[in-house]
């Protein structure tokens, strides 16, 4: 287990003007969809750049990387897959289900590589996981088998729960199926669920209105809308004292209280491991979508305070990083 002080980051990055487009002999150019923004997903875009370098390929000198910022709104996600296909860029990149989604509406024949969507078979943005066919593929987050693991360890630290709140984007599929597996789960345990159906970010605050006094944790699928709004869901919990469980880390990080599921910085390295084949020749159809190798339980220690918790030695022995 690690521990660390915990510290909030606040950051930002600018847009540059795209490229005329990749020719035959000269650098090739990445486009990478962000479906949330630079400064949610400021890590991954870290790693997955790195992992670039350490394969040779050096921004602004063998390789250009043109990033385009949806901020959780799907139909920017479609204008930018359709400004990456007018450049004809070598490769697409796209966080999550939906961006990838609009990359795979957008063009088929060049290249995508996706990295977070939690069912792509599901979803239908490949064939299979082991033959992805067609011009996709990337890394699977695996989400939507998590949510009962998750709903578990949320009970541990609220051992009474009875009433739970699930803030769902429903325009993202991977979020809904994960919400149904959660559906599921709790009513096996006993446990009644209310759904909160989030389209855009005016619609956190009412759903905490609606829901104050009358639940007694959240759980909030991942989903790009909603990590860009990670601060603002954790503070309205916090004011309302809700337990959070998410699947990524960086959404404790800004104040949840837990999360379990795949390393997703991780999973952005790796995406580099594809679009280096890519780039040198491989069609995507010849990679088969890789799935989570890290999976990791984050605890914010910091907020099981505030919110009056008490959690075990057990699992704070158990989780992978404890945040205080």
């Amino acid at each position: 287990m690690r521990r660390r002080t915990f510290i909030t980051l606040l950051g930002g990055a600018a847009a540059w003007p795209l490229a005329a487009g990749a020719q035959p002999g000269k650098t090739p150019t990445v486009g990478f969809l962000g479906a949330s923004t630079p400064a949610a997903a400021g890590q991954w875009v870290a790693a997955f750049a790195q992992r670039l370098r350490d394969l040779g390929w050096i921004e602004g000198r063998t390789v250009a990387i043109e990033y385009r910022w949806a901020e959780g709104r799907n139909e920017s996600m479609a204008e930018i897959a359709a400004e990456f296909v007018r450049a004809k860029v070598n490769v697409i990149v796209a966080q999550g289900t939906q961006a990838a989604l609009a990359a795979k509406n957008a063009t088929a024949s060049l290249p995508i590589v996706f990295a977070l969507p939690g069912d792509p078979v599901g979803t239908g943005l490949v064939a299979s996981l082991a033959r992805p066919g067609g011009n996709v593929t990337g890394l699977s987050s695996q989400a939507t088998e998590l949510g009962g693991k998750r709903l578990g360890l949320l009970r541990e630290i609220v051992p009474g729960l009875r009433r739970l709140a699930i803030m769902v984007a429903v325009g993202n599929a991977a979020a809904v199926v994960d919400t149904h597996e959660v559906q599921v789960a709790a009513r096996a345990g006993g446990i009644d669920v209310t759904s909160f159906e989030i389209r855009r970010t005016e619609d956190i605050a009412p759903a905490f209105a609606t829901f104050k006094d009358t639940v007694e944790a959240l759980y909030v699928p991942a989903d790009p809308l909603l990590n860009t709004n990670r601060i603002r869901i954790n503070t309205l919990a916090l004011v309302a004292r809700l337990p959070t469980m998410y699947g990524n880390r960086e959404n404790v990080e800004a104040a949840g209280l837990m999360s379990y599921g795949p390393n997703f910085t991780d999973l952005f390295r790796r995406a580099g491991d594809y679009v280096d084949k890519i780039l040198r020749g491989t069609k995507p159809a010849d990679l088969p979508v890789e799935q989570p190798t890290k999976f990791e339980l984050v605890v914010n220690r910091v907020t099981a305070i505030a919110l009056g918790l008490d959690v075990s030695a057990t699992l704070l022995a158990r989780a992978d990083e404890v945040i205080e």
